[in-house]
């Protein structure tokens, strides 16, 4: 088996994602952190690798991938022993694919992108309210999809787990799952916290992404 090598940062929830799903393959690889907060995403070295120099960056036999949705899936789809993480049934691979736009498009650029990047890149730690909004309408959404289902996309593990725990729990950093309004919602998480390479694959990413986000000391508005 060649080698793979993923370039990262283990707060990044994207980065996250891909390292459970290379932990659920059980497939060796080395990890390479690229500090993004310290700009070495932008350095000539790493753009040679990904122009658009975004982390999870895979590099696999000299090929270079990038985006963790691509990622997770080409992982499963090559060296998967089964396809139970990413079905080949069409239908319940629509309902996976639906879940991984979402987390792309709703929770990650919506939710959390969208109050990460101006307080990052420009130091704004008074969140506008329809964030917090927009998080909560996130969790009766997840809320929703658990309904009569103990995974994110049905009945059994998938990619799409991955990928939106590891955005959740990054949200959480900002506004925490109610436990009594979203039952489902927390019934999950934990289920993927028993999960045995959780805490080195997400966990422990997740606690530092949050004393990041905890030394900000951002605000919502009122």
């Amino acid at each position: 088996m060649t080698k793979l090598t993923l370039y990262g940062l283990e707060a990044s929830p994207p980065v996250r994602a891909a390292k459970l799903a290379l932990a659920a393959l059980d497939v060796p690889y080395e990890f390479v952190e690229v500090n993004t907060l310290a700009k070495e995403n932008l350095s000539e070295e790493f753009l040679k690798k990904n122009p658009q120099h975004t982390v999870p960056t895979l590099e696999d036999d000299g090929h270079f991938i990038w985006d963790s949705h691509a990622i997770i899936a080409y992982l499963v789809s090559k060296y998967g022993k089964t396809d139970s993480l990413y079905p080949k049934d069409l239908l319940q691979r629509a309902v996976v694919d639906q879940r991984l736009h979402f987390e792309s498009g709703v929770i990650f650029a919506n939710g959390l992108r969208s109050i990460t990047k101006p307080l990052f890149a420009a130091g704004q730690t008074k969140i506008p309210k329809e964030r917090y909004d927009a998080i909560i309408e996130i969790y009766d959404f997840l809320e929703t999809f658990l309904a009569g289902n103990d995974y994110i996309a049905g009945g059994q593990l998938t990619i799409a787990d991955f990928s939106i725990i590891s955005t959740v729990t990054s949200l959480e950093a900002f506004v925490e799952v109610d436990t009594a309004k979203y039952p489902k919602v927390t019934a999950w998480i934990k289920r993927l916290q028993q999960l045995p390479y959780y805490e080195e694959a997400n966990g422990n990413g997740a606690r530092t992404f949050e004393s990041f986000i905890k030394k900000t000391n951002f605000s919502f508005e009122s």
